[in-house]
């Protein structure tokens, strides 16, 4: 190794660290390789990490065996390289951001005539664009509420039919289509309009008024769906009580770390109103770095094309990267950001005030699970504490309507991060090895979990363990296998002695661990997921089923069909020539009609 630091190039690239067993440790960037990863030790004999290192980072120069790199022509590409294999490759003490999102914006065109607001989370490529955002939560909610108080046109398709439609019959549109209004009139109502896309006090008091007003006429439904609107909007005002003096625009960003846990807040600030906030929570059993919190949180909100951009970025401290960020930033939005860390004033207010957040939220969580946690890596011999878990289970019924369910869990259950496949596979060993591989296809947009439960016995772990060694991946993964008494599976957990598998073999526990009781949640949910998917699945092969019987297809050469293209959609995707190798030219020609 060495051999290896002395000959390092003097050129931009991303490193990577390596322990004795081969598993990743860290990955980095560097403008100058060589200047960059010598700082990282000591060339005493023996090799030993520099004493001016962080105790996590001292850590893991003290486990790495290995070194290799790659050369990039840029600092900006080695930034950009640096933030994909981080989460592609999950290094065991890199600071992993596992929330990836896309705010959504509000925009309107204010180059048409009579202009409606809509959203998006893209750049839309045109001039005289106006944007309001990002929320975090509730576009939705806000966008509809402005519909139901301004009778601006209320879908695309209302204005291009030039002529009066149900909405200016009930009220909700001024009919522009028949020149019923004018275009100042109109702009009045947009301009009205933007004032409360801005002030959510303001939208949500005439919500109530509309709300009253509906059950006072016994609309009582109506009532009800303003109700709904008012509390998503409620629930996105959190922060919303700041108003400054000027109509400035930021962006805010705060850090603050508790141990092996670290919360990153963003405040957004639109004319001098907090327009939306969202938060980050962190989870690293080596504890973290400040500069590299503040690095991940900012790189990933602002690594792609933003709809809006403010002119300045405040945050709550100082931090080494702002400058290659803001560099980042010019070359991705071709406009100029100003980094700032303020001392006082306004502008120190409100990152006092999203540090303040930080420290509560963190606060406020879960001591219980953090434990339980802890106990399950001792237990299971795991490599990390498994912050973050996903259940793997299939489902089908004799070959039938074969589905593959994930079921996340980060402190609970995540259901927006879900996810459910049609499998192709015949036999339970051959779909888990599908559902796996497919899970890890893209990894970039989806980071592995910290621990895989399966839902299955020792065959399938060791499958499993096999899939991602292939990859070259580091996961830790057990499996769950259901007791069985009779011949048949036990669920409950008051009876159930369900069998749990590791790498190292297989474990007894008490019908009243709590270990298990998580793992066997962990694998219900996922088990119930699954079952729901098939189940619909199923319902539209049977739709499917009867459609082809209505047009004479007789049951053999159905079986034929299935066998062959394995799904119905596979059927209604073949063209002629691909079906007549199955059945015959008239079978063909009545299934394309």
């Amino acid at each position: 190794m060495i051999d290896k630091l002395k000959n390092l190039p003097s050129s931009a690239g991303i490193y990577q660290y390596f322990d004795k067993d081969g598993r990743l440790l860290y990955i980095g960037k560097a403008k100058v390789l060589k200047n960059r990863v010598k700082s990282y030790f000591n060339f005493t004999h023996p090799l030993s990490p520099s004493s001016k290192l962080s105790p996590r980072i001292h850590k893991m120069i003290s486990e790495t065996r290995d070194i290799q790199y790659i050369i990039v022509e840029s600092e900006h590409d080695a930034l950009i390289l640096e933030n994909s294999l981080i989460k592609q490759l999950k290094p065991k003490y890199n600071i992993l951001l596992r929330d990836d999102k896309t705010y959504p914006y509000i925009y309107i065109d204010l180059n048409e005539d009579f202009p409606r607001f809509e959203i998006t989370r893209k750049v839309i490529k045109k001039s005289n664009i106006k944007y309001f955002g990002p929320f975090s939560t509730g576009s939705r909610a806000i966008i509809d509420s402005i519909y139901e108080i301004f009778p601006l046109v209320q879908k695309k398709t209302s204005i291009k039919g030039q002529k009066k439609c149900l909405f200016y019959q009930i009220g909700r549109c001024l009919a522009p289509c028949e020149g019923l209004v004018t275009k100042k009139e109109y702009k009045n109502l947009i301009d009205s309009a933007m004032k409360l896309l801005l002030n959510k006090k303001l939208l949500t008091k005439k919500l109530n008024e509309n709300m009253t007003t509906h059950a006072q006429n016994l609309q009582f439904e109506e009532a009800g769906k303003l109700r709904d609107k008012i509390n998503a909007i409620k629930n996105s005002m959190t922060l919303s009580h700041i108003d400054l003096a000027n109509l400035d625009n930021f962006d805010v960003f705060a850090v603050e770390i508790d141990g092996t846990k670290a919360c990153g807040i963003k405040l957004f600030i639109r004319e001098g109103r907090v327009v939306s906030s969202d938060h980050i929570l962190f989870k690293n059993q080596y504890g973290f770095d400040k500069d590299e919190l503040y690095h991940t949180l900012i790189l990933n909100h602002y690594k792609q094309e933003l709809p809006f951009l403010p002119r300045e970025i405040l945050t709550f401290e100082d931090f080494s990267s702002a400058d290659e960020l803001k560099q980042l930033i010019f070359e991705i939005n071709n406009k100029k950001v100003i980094f700032k860390t303020p001392i006082k004033g306004d502008k120190r207010n409100l990152t006092l005030l999203a540090n303040k957040n930080a420290i509560e939220l963190l606060r406020m969580q879960n001591k219980t699970d953090e434990k339980l946690l802890h106990d399950m890596k001792e237990l299971f011999n795991l490599s990390e504490i498994p912050y973050t878990i996903e259940g793997y289970d299939n489902s089908h019924m004799m070959g039938v309507a074969t589905v593959g369910a994930v079921v996340r869990w980060e402190e609970k259950f995540i259901k927006s991060s879900y996810r459910h496949y049609n499998l192709s596979s015949k036999d339970e060993y051959a779909q888990m090895n599908e559902l796996i591989t497919r899970r890890i296809e893209n990894l970039e947009k989806n980071p592995l979990p910290d621990l895989l439960i399966l839902d299955g016995g020792d065959t399938l772990l060791k499958l499993a363990l096999k899939i991602v060694k292939q990859k070259n991946l580091f996961v830790d993964i057990i499996a769950i296998a259901k007791e069985k008494r009779d011949n048949k599976a036990q669920r409950a957990k008051s009876r159930a002695k369900d069998i749990i598998y590791t790498k190292d073999g297989e474990l007894h526990l008490s019908v009243d661990d709590k270990r298990l009781h998580f793992i066997q949640n962990m694998r219900d949910e996922a088990h119930r997921f699954a079952i729901s998917f098939h189940q619909k699945q199923k319902r539209k092969d049977d739709r499917a089923i009867s459609l082809l019987a209505k047009k004479g297809i007789g049951e053999a050469t159905l079986r034929k069909l299935i066998q062959y293209f394995e799904t119905f959609e596979n059927i209604n995707k073949a063209s002629k020539s691909e079906l007549m190798e199955v059945v015959s030219e008239k079978i063909a020609n009545i299934l394309k009609t």
